[in-house]
This record gives structure tokens, C-alpha cells and sequence, in this order.
């Protein structure tokens, strides 16, 4: 008897990464900085706004001024009743003049510092719903020196009157909305007529006020992007976020975003009985029990066949019986299990592949070298699937049969790709 060795060949896992991306506390940090930044520069447009116009109206003053001698035409005199607990800055009252307020101690401007003589006559105000500063489709209606709004059936009004204040921003706090937990009201700001709104981390702005916060699907955003998939397995939308899950037989990884094979067979999660042997696969587990062939193997041919006894003669010498776990859609053409002697005995060394049908369209047999065979997955197969194949291994002598192997491969396909 010709000693042999049988190989099983690793057939390695189709790794599948995910680009990282940066954590949500560095995201918050960085809008923070963000909205600073903007801040500022808001602050520091205004005052260039404020400046300008400033300039502009003593350029037209001084254009108007011979104009404005001639001409006798005044608004009416504004008297600090109209604005209450203030001075009042400017005796000029022809048109293209300015008045300005000034508060007592203790009192804040409401509504316009400045007031300008038109040429109808009248002095000038601002609009305080030039800005459309009500929320979620509300109706603005403009008031001395304040609006107010009239809500729709969804929403309440937070105060029946809002103010627009010249020399500070006014934070407005949004109604709360109905809808559920992927829309929420937005963060804004009212400032010189102007409403800036922002949302939280996770959400975006929505609609066509731009004061509510949609959730952002960062699923469907990142599901097959260039920068890669944010999970391995499935993406489940949250509210200012994502999770990551696995299907059964997997555990989440560290990372909250691959999957890991769970061993159910050094686990004991399996239930197998004690005459099955348990082999592990990836997602689940397998119960093998291996039953010998009903005739006899000779293992050592002594007493050596008979010359009319073609049963004994054929029988194999040994019926060895192996199994192999994959992934799905495992790239191919791939070698996946090899076939050897350590010893020939004989002139001829001959590899098959015994049976037809599932085992022809999957795999062939190749010779490696002068004693190695092996068996090779010619096309990728998407799991769940099992596929069986017998290798045959024969050493003949001038034609004469001397000895016979046979190896059964079992590969368990993987409904899954990792």
C-alpha cells in the first residue's frame, strides 16, 4: 500500500472593507466652527451694509442739498411720542433726510434706528415681512415696527407678535412639529429683516421656507458610492443617523459596521446529535454524518483479489471524505482542493472527475505536476448552494490498474458574500 496525502486548500474570504469616515463627534465640531465662522462674517457684512448706506445718503444729501433749499416740500414732524422712551437725532425733514432714534437707559430699540423723508412725503419704515419670517407656511402680516403671524391647522403660534429688532439678533424658536422623528423645526435666527435657520447633525434643511429639518438618509447617500458602503450587510436609516445590522449567524464587528461568522459548532449553538460530526460554515453550521460504502475496501490487498472477482479488483483502495465552507460569489477560475502521492509505484499517475451533471459545471480536474492533482471552480456560484465532487486518482502499470483513490469534496456555499 502507497502511502497518500491529502491537502485541503484554505480558500480565503472575500474581504470587504468600508472607506472610514469621520466620527460624529468630529462632525459636530467642525459644523460648530462652521457656524462661528459664519457668525462672524455676518456680523462683520452688516456693519459693511450699515457703513455704505451711510455713505450713499450723505452722497444724495449733497446732490439734493441746492434742491432741497428751493424746495419746500417736508414730511411731517416726527415727534419722540411715536417712539417712546428715545431721543431723536435730525431736524432735517425734506425728503432724502434721515432721522435717527436713540433708547433712554434701561430701554432697547424696537424696529428702525433710522427713518428717511421719501419724496411721497412720508417717512419711511421697514417691512418687517419682506423676509417671510413666519414658520412652516405661516401668514405674515406687517405691523409698526413688528409682525405678526397666523399659523395653519399643524402649528400654534409661539407669541401672537414677533419684533424685528435693527441692533441684535433675535433667536426664533420654532413651533414643534407633528410629522415624526425624521422631520423636526429648524434653529433660526432673525437679524436686520433676514431669517438664517440651521439644523441639527444628521438632518438637512427642508422646504421651501427653509425652516424645517429633514433626516438625512445616509444609506441610500452612501449605498454604493466611490468612498464604498457604510455597513457590510444592511444600513437602517435613524433619526439623525445610521445603524448598521447582520443577518443571522453574524455578530457586528467593533467597528459597528462589518460582520462576523459566529462558530456555532465551538459555541454549541448547534444540534448536531453525537454520531454527526458538526462543521461550521459561514452564517450557519452543518451535521455530517459519514456513512462507508457497502462493499468492502481491501486497504492492504492481502490476500490479493482474485482474478475474476472485478468487484474486489476495482474497489478503491480508500474513500477519503472532506468538506469546505465559502463565501458566495467567490472569484473564479480558483484551485480548491489538490490531490498527491508521495510515491509512484507505477508508470502512469491518472486524475478524474467522476460523475456528471452538477460536478461538470462546476469544476474540472487539472494536473499540477507529475503526482498533483486538483480541483478547480470554473465559474463563481451564488450561495445559498452546495456542490459535490469526487476526484478519482489511479496508478496504473502498463495499463493495468495497480491502485485507487477516491476523494469526495463537499463545499457549503454561503448565501453572503463575507
Amino acid at each position: 500500500m502507497h502511502a497518500v496525502i491529502v491537502f485541503l486548500c484554505l480558500c480565503p474570504i472575500r474581504a470587504a472593507f468600508v472607506q472610514d469616515c469621520p466620527s460624529r463627534q468630529d462632525m459636530q465640531s467642525s459644523l460648530k466652527q462652521v457656524q462661528k465662522l459664519l457668525s462672524t462674517h455676518e456680523a462683520a457684512y452688516l456693519q459693511s451694509l450699515r457703513t455704505l448706506r451711510k455713505k450713499l445718503n450723505l452722497l444724495q444729501n449733497t446732490a439734493t442739498k441746492q434742491t432741497g433749499k428751493a424746495n419746500n416740500d417736508t414730511c411731517l414732524k416726527l415727534d419722540t411720542q411715536e417712539v417712546a422712551n428715545s431721543r431723536k437725532l435730525g431736524k432735517a425733514q425734506n425728503p432724502g433726510h434721515e432721522v435717527h432714534f436713540l433708547c433712554d437707559a434701561g430701554y432697547e430699540l424696537v424696529g428702525a434706528e433710522s427713518r428717511m423723508c421719501q419724496e411721497s412725503l412720508t417717512w419711511s419704515d421697514i417691512n418687517e415681512c419682506a423676509s417671510s419670517p413666519c414658520l412652516n407656511g405661516g401668514t405674515c402680516v406687517d405691523e409698526m415696527n413688528q409682525f405678526s403671524c397666523t399659523c395653519t391647522k399643524a402649528f400654534v403660534t409661539m407669541t401672537n407678535t414677533s419684533s424685528a429688532t435693527s441692533s441684535a439678533a433675535t433667536t426664533i424658536s420654532p413651533p414643534a412639529v407633528t410629522v415624526g422623528p425624521f422631520f423636526h423645526p429648524s434653529h433660526c435666527t432673525h437679524v436686520q429683516g433676514t431669517t438664517h435657520c440651521t439644523c441639527d447633525p444628521g438632518y438637512t434643511i427642508s422646504g421651501r421656507d427653509g425652516t424645517s429639518c429633514k433626516d438625512i438618509d445616509e444609506c441610500e447617500l452612501f449605498h454604493m458610492g466611490q468612498a464604498g458602503r457604510l455597513c457590510i450587510h444592511a444600513c437602517v436609516n435613524t433619526p439623525g443617523g445610521y445603524r448598521c445590522t447582520c443577518p443571522a449567524g453574524y455578530n457586528l464587528t467593533r467597528d459597528g459596521r462589518n460582520c462576523k461568522d459566529i462558530d456555532e459548532c465551538a459555541t454549541r449553538l448547534n444540534n448536531c446529535t453525537r454520531d454527526q460530526m458538526c462543521l461550521n460554515n459561514y452564517g450557519g453550521f452543518q451535521c455530517v454524518r459519514v456513512d462507508c460504502p457497502a462493499y468492502e475496501t481491501p486497504p492492504t490487498r492481502n490476500p490479493p483479489c482474485s482474478v475474476d472477482n472485478k468487484v474486489c479488483s476495482q474497489a478503491p483502495n480508500s474513500i477519503s471524505h472532506h468538506y469546505l465552507s465559502v463565501v458566495s460569489n467567490l472569484s473564479a477560475p480558483r484551485t480548491m482542493f489538490r490531490v498527491s502521492t508521495l510515491r509512484l509505484m507505477g508508470n502512469t499517475l491518472r486524475f478524474s472527475l467522476l460523475g456528471r451533471g452538477q460536478a461538470e459545471r462546476h469544476f474540472t480536474v487539472q494536473r499540477s505536476d507529475r503526482q498533483t492533482g486538483q480541483l478547480v471552480l470554473g465559474c463563481p456560484v451564488q450561495g445559498p448552494a452546495t456542490l459535490e465532487a469526487e476526484v478519482e486518482m489511479t496508478e496504473l502499470e502498463k495499463g493495468v490498474q495497480l491502485e485507487r483513490y477516491i476523494t469526495k469534496i463537499t463545499m457549503f456555499i454561503s448565501q453572503y458574500e463575507f
